[in-house]
This record gives structure tokens, sequence and C-alpha cells, in this order.
């Protein structure tokens, strides 16, 4: 499922980004030579009026090579046909802007793309757990956690991070998420009172948690069968207001209880169904896998579904696509800074894992996963990095000013440049996304 996912999105976003210099190339009348998807040695390819089309082995990429094209990689290889210069179909014929529009074509199409994604999810709708839309009450403080030593409890309320005010679940933890590793100040709402605590949060939040979980009542979602509790009668939609004369407000609180248990003895549950309470006893059995004593329940997650209409799924899909952009420059603002960890980057692993539990999720969910990538590729492409399109749109721009080309020699430079930067780049999230693995 893992390597479906990847396959279908990373083709998917590949052959937009790469349809978009092809058609502005054709636009323009420029002559492409070759329009592949992936890098290596082709799969199978196909020869068309005047392009050769084909899929090659690694699909971590693709390029459109058009003819007589002054990319920032001929002058190292040496392999430049001077006679295209002057042909009014190569790419170095045509003038500046025409050459950045082409450059900056595939970006384009992977925003684009990026919205039109989000507008199918908004018609389709959106399930998200209902916990992110509500304040960051604190419904759980794990055992020996950073929260717990730090001195967040049960029921807290966090209103800011870092003097930014978090208004719910998501928007706390995309703040947190941006300064992993780093030391940040947390305000709380405690008994009518505003605390600070300052806090170091962990480098990699995916194997190290905060610690906190949102309040999630000891609703049953779920009863395994022959199990204790199915045994006993109870049914999914129950709720446990008490265990052996004890209160109980939260699952966490039923879990923990849970683990406390040390040896085999019957359990008096207080059980909540339709408006009516009652008792039910039952005997907890040992888990070998779990090594704990369990009764075979989940809790409930409770989720919504978003839904709107074609024309209010075109005006969430723009705030969507203005919210991200401005999360995605912050976080290459902070990379820059010194603010976010490059420790939170992730590579070729991780964004396979990413769509495939997106894909095991639903199609709506990895319709959104796709958008979301497919708008990052868009702005990490426009960095102004030689050998991406950002890269030769400042060069092109340079070139316009200046009234004249920049010696082969400058442009080889920067190519080695942009090619020691993104391939170091790439060496460090594989080597993190290898370590999460690992790990």
């Amino acid at each position: 499922m893992t390597l479906v996912a990847f396959l279908i999105m990373l083709g998917v976003l590949i052959t937009i980004h790469e349809l978009g210099h092809f058609l502005f190339a054709r636009l323009f009348g420029v002559k492409v030579e070759s329009f592949s998807i992936g890098f290596g040695p082709p799969i199978f390819k196909w020869k068309g009026k005047e392009t050769e089309y084909q899929i090659a082995l690694i699909p971590l990429g693709g390029y459109v090579k058009m003819y007589g094209e002054d990319s920032m990689t001929e002058p190292i290889q040496g392999n430049i046909d001077k006679s295209a210069f002057s042909d009014p179909r190569s790419f170095h014929s045509k003038p500046n802007w025409q050459k950045m529009l082409i450059a900056f074509a595939g970006p384009l199409f992977n925003i684009v793309l990026a919205i039109i994604l989000f507008i199918a999810v908004y018609i389709m709708g959106v399930k998200e757990p209902a916990y992110l839309s509500q304040p960051v009450v604190v419904g759980y403080v794990e055992k020996n956690s950073i929260a717990e030593k730090v001195g967040i409890q049960p029921f807290d309320k966090i209103v800011k991070v870092n003097g930014k005010e978090v208004k719910n679940w998501k928007e706390f933890t995309i703040e947190i998420g941006m300064k992993a590793g780093k030391n940040v100040e947390i305000e709380i709402l405690r008994n009518g009172s505003i605390q600070k605590i300052s806090v170091i949060l962990p480098e990699d939040m995916t194997k190290q948690s905060f610690g906190i979980s949102p309040v999630l009542p000891a609703k049953v979602g779920k009863v395994l069968e022959n199990s204790p509790a199915a045994k006993a009668g109870l049914k999914e939609g129950d709720i446990i207001v008490g265990v052996n004369g004890r209160p109980i407000n939260t699952w966490f609180e039923f879990a923990d209880f849970m683990a406390s248990l040390k040896e085999k003895q019957s359990v008096n549950l207080l059980v909540k169904r339709d408006n009516k309470i009652f008792s039910i006893m039952l005997e907890p059995q040992y888990n070998e896998e779990l090594k704990k004593y369990t009764i075979g329940i989940a809790p409930k997650f409770e989720t919504v579904t978003i839904q709107y209409s074609p024309i209010e799924a075109v005006g969430k899909a723009l705030e969507k696509t203005k919210d991200l952009t401005v999360a995605i420059y912050n976080v290459v603002a902070g990379l820059i800074t010194g603010e976010v960890s490059f420790k939170t980057l992730g590579g070729p692993i991780s964004i396979a894992k990413f769509s495939g539990e997106a894909l095991e999720t639903g199609v709506s969910t990895f319709l959104f996963a796709m958008a979301f990538i497919s708008l990052q590729l868009g702005y990490l492409n426009l960095l102004p990095i030689p050998v991406l399109d950002g890269g030769l749109i400042l060069i092109l721009l340079i070139e316009t000013i200046i009234r004249r080309p920049l010696p082969d020699k400058a442009k080889e430079y920067l190519a080695y440049f942009g090619f020691a930067l993104l391939g170091t780049l790439m060496i460090y999230v594989i080597f993190n996304d290898i370590l999460r693995v690992i790990q």
C-alpha cells in the first residue's frame, strides 16, 4: 500500500510539473526533444511527432529537454549545440521573459494542482478528529513525559506558544511542530490565572512526544470479540463513569487504572447507556503482547465530516492554500534563522510513509496529502538555488537587468554550488529517514 501510494503520488506530481514546462515551451514555439518521468534508464519509451516520451527507472523527479536549452548543467557536460542557439525553435533564441515563464510553469502547475485537489477534497468532505477545532484543554499528561516534568497538569488550557495565541489543537500542534528541538514559552490558564512555562521540545517529535492529549471521554468505540468486555455485555457507545467506586472523567483515567493492575482481580465498572447507569462486573485478562491486564475495548474517537458546495469549496481551497503557503514560508525562514530544526525535514521514505498512511485512511485524505506535497514541491522549485527552476529564473532576471548573458564559467560554478547544496540536503533528509526507521 505504501509503495503504491508513493508511486501514484510522485508520478502525478512529477507529470504535472513537467507538463507545465512542456506546454509553455510548446506555447512559445520551443522544440521539446524529450519528456521524461523519472531519471536513469527508461522502463519504456515511445516517439511522438518530434518528442521522445519515457518513464525512467528512478521516480524521484523528471525533466523536459528542450532544443538548444541553455541549462545550468550543459556547461559542465560540454555538450552545447552552438548551432541550435540561432534556431528560432531553440530555447536559447527565445526572449528572457519567455524563458522565465517556461521555467515558472512547472511550479505554477503544481500550485494550481494543489488548489484543484483541495477543491475536490472540500466537495467530497473533509473528515478530521473533532478535538482539532477545540480549545487546547489538556485531558491527559503522559507519565515521565516532558509535559509532566515541566509541570503541566490535566485540565490546563494552553493559550499561547512563544507569545502567539493558539485557538485550538490544530494551531498548537503546528506551532510546537515547527519549533522541535527549541526552547519555547508556553502560557497556560489554570484556575483562572495565567502561568508561563519554559520547555525544551524534543528534536524528533515523531519519536518522543510532548506528552499531552486532549480531553477524551471514556466512551467505548470498539469491543473485541470473546473479550472480558464482550462477555460482560459492554457495547459500543457505552460511557464508563466509574471503576471500583472511583469516578472516571476521561478515557486516560480509565487507562491509568487498568495499567495499575498488577494481579488478576474482579473489576466493577459503572456504565452509562441510554441515560441509564448500571454496574458490570468483569475479570481482566493478562495480555502477553502488551504485558498488562486488558478487558478488550478501545476508545471512541469522535470525527467530523465537513462538506462544502462547489463555490464554497473554491473559497476554502484558496484559504487553505494561503494558510499553507504562510506555514511553508515560516518553515523555510525558520530553517534559515535556526528557529526550525533541520531534523524536522523528511525525505523520500517519510513521503512514502505519509502517502501510504493517507491512502489507507481514505481517498479524500490521500488527495489532501497529495495537494499539500504538490504545494511544497511548487514552492521548493521556486527557491533561488541553481539547478532549480527558481535558480534559472534568478539568472535570467540578472541577465535581463545587466543586458548580457552571464559567463559560462560563472554558470558552471553556480551549477556546482546548486548540485552540492541539493545533494547535501538530500543525503541529510534520507539519513534522517533511515534513523527514524531504525529507531
